[in-house]
């Protein structure tokens, strides 16, 4: 049951057209589905997936835009956690590494390997980063992208040039994977889509009815004309991510927290402070974290922070002690310091972490917390997931719907997910790859046109929509954001649907 308009080509552009009142006609619909997902983020995209994958009725519905929360906020790595490694987690990073291949292989063009090289200062501290890497090497198998490798102080300076010098004892090499966070997910929902499911963004959750303790029905609105729909299922799929206990509440207003929330932040800087293709893993941070420098669009990306937050938000930032940790750390690795001035943007993003104690414990520290996922079933059939990370999606997914048919809620019918290639239309990313290069030069020839191809075929409703996700620009430069602004609004108004076949 194809939910778009056909695979119509136009300019090469092959992906079917996604027509929004056929989605909210389906949606209209008194027939039950089988499946409904709350939550258009990785861990809902990847349930809606899996379901429509494995035949059931299935309808996702996101209260703004796809991945607009957590989701497209995330460092951009594919990887195993080589903080958990530290951690002695062992199992969580066997896990991620061969999900980690399975997305290289699945979603080409989005995800691709990305060598790290950390740069050693201290005695002994290249000598045990080895030893460390290679169990994570080890850990992947024959999934393994690269070999781990020991760097002199010569090769590291030719292979991460703009490392600091000054004190250096060589480095150690390691491979993992980068990725399109925003871009994956809207393949994601495409895929979804060309399977069989529902999935729409700007419908979000009212009303949980009940029967008894059972979930009977789901209460949503289509947040541009109000409309409400009665949404029945017999399994509901809580995926909002930090809004899940909100969620939660609406069935049950005196659900105590099953989450905490803790702020990543990143700083983008010029690509001139680490030239190359190659990331730096800065190994120890003054709170015992792990940090990155990572180049991504011709800009560097440093990042991320861990610190408790208040609670949920669209629109997270980065404050200014944060920023102010990125840098001070930046510093002690990069050949040229960089300042405040330097910085073209930031971002942020919010982590639901699975804490039911923590979340009523103020004081303990968000770090400590697992990010391993949990999925919690009440009232009998409305499934909460949280926790996880980008990289596990797929399997936080066929868990969760392999919960639900274990307890009778779904038939029981077998996992595809590893062997199904995301939707990822050539033409449509090198036009979206055209119209994000044409912004960050103050060129605005191509985004009018890509504009219409990000409204027809990725559900792209709002300015925001392309400018914080399509095309990245947010999170790049905020003045070349601030500059497509006007014209993405223009041209997003004039983007009439194409008749359908």
């Amino acid at each position: 049951m194809a939910q778009g308009g056909g695979a119509r080509p136009v300019l090469g552009i092959t992906a079917p057209i996604i027509d929004r009142e056929r989605l909210l006609a389906q949606l209209r619909e008194a027939r039950p589905w089988d499946v409904v997902v709350i939550g258009g983020g990785a861990t809902g995209l990847g349930i809606a997936v899996d379901a429509s994958a494995r035949g059931f009725r299935t309808a996702l519905i996101e209260a703004r835009d796809f991945a607009s929360g957590t989701s497209s906020r995330s460092t951009k790595l594919v990887h195993g956690g080589v903080r958990y490694l530290a951690q002695g987690n062992l199992k969580l990073v066997r896990e991620a590494l061969l999900e980690r291949a399975l997305l290289l292989a699945n979603a080409r063009g989005l995800v691709r390997p990305l060598k790290f090289i950390v740069p050693c200062y201290r005695p002994l501290e290249r000598e045990v980063m080895r030893i460390g890497l290679g169990i994570y090497d080890a850990l992947a198998g024959k999934q393994g992208v690269g070999d781990t490798h020991w760097l002199s102080c010569d090769e590291t300076i030719r292979d991460l040039p703009g490392v600091k010098r000054n004190g250096l004892r060589g480095g150690v090499a390691y491979w993992d994977a980068q990725f399109d966070d925003a871009r994956v997910a809207i393949a994601l929902m495409r895929t979804a889509v060309r399977l069989g499911a529902t999935a729409i963004n700007y419908v979000e959750a009212e009303a949980v009815r009940k029967t008894g303790n059972r979930v009977s029905s789901l209460v949503a609105r289509d947040v541009f004309t109000n409309e409400q729909f009665e949404l029945r299922s017999k399994v509901f799929f809580n995926a909002t991510g930090v809004w899940a206990d909100e969620l939660r509440r609406k069935a049950e207003s005196s659900a105590a927290a099953l989450t905490t929330t803790s702020r990543g932040s990143h700083i983008v800087l010029p690509r001139s402070f680490l030239s190359g293709e190659t990331g730096m893993m800065i190994p120890r941070t003054a709170d015992g974290r792990v940090l990155f420098a990572i180049p991504w669009h011709d800009r560097l990306i440093v990042g991320t922070t861990d610190v408790a937050a208040d609670g949920a938000s669209w629109n997270p930032q980065a404050s200014d002690a944060e920023v102010d940790f990125i840098l001070d750390t930046a510093r002690g690795y990069l050949q040229s310091p960089p300042a405040r001035s330097d910085v073209l943007a930031t971002f942020a993003g919010l982590r639901p972490l699975f804490s039911p104690r923590a979340a009523r414990d103020e004081k303990q520290a968000t770090k400590k917390i697992s990010r391993e996922h949990a999925i919690v079933i009440e009232h009998e059939n409305l499934v909460t997931i949280v926790g996880g990370k980008w990289t596990t999606y797929r399997r936080m997914a066929l868990e969760a719907l392999d919960d639900a048919m274990e307890i009778g809620l779904l038939d029981t019918r077998p996992c595809t997910t590893d062997r199904i290639e995301l939707d990822v239309d050539d033409a449509l990313e090198a036009a979206c790859s055209a119209a994000e290069s044409a912004a960050l030069v103050g060129d605005s020839k191509a985004i009018a046109s890509y504009v219409q191809l990000a409204a027809r075929h990725e559900q792209a409703r709002e300015a925001d929509d392309i400018i914080a996700r399509r095309l990245r620009l947010e999170a790049l430069d905020r003045l070349a954001a601030a500059r497509a602004r006007p014209l993405v609004s223009a041209a997003l108004a004039s983007a009439a649907p194409s008749p359908q076949p």
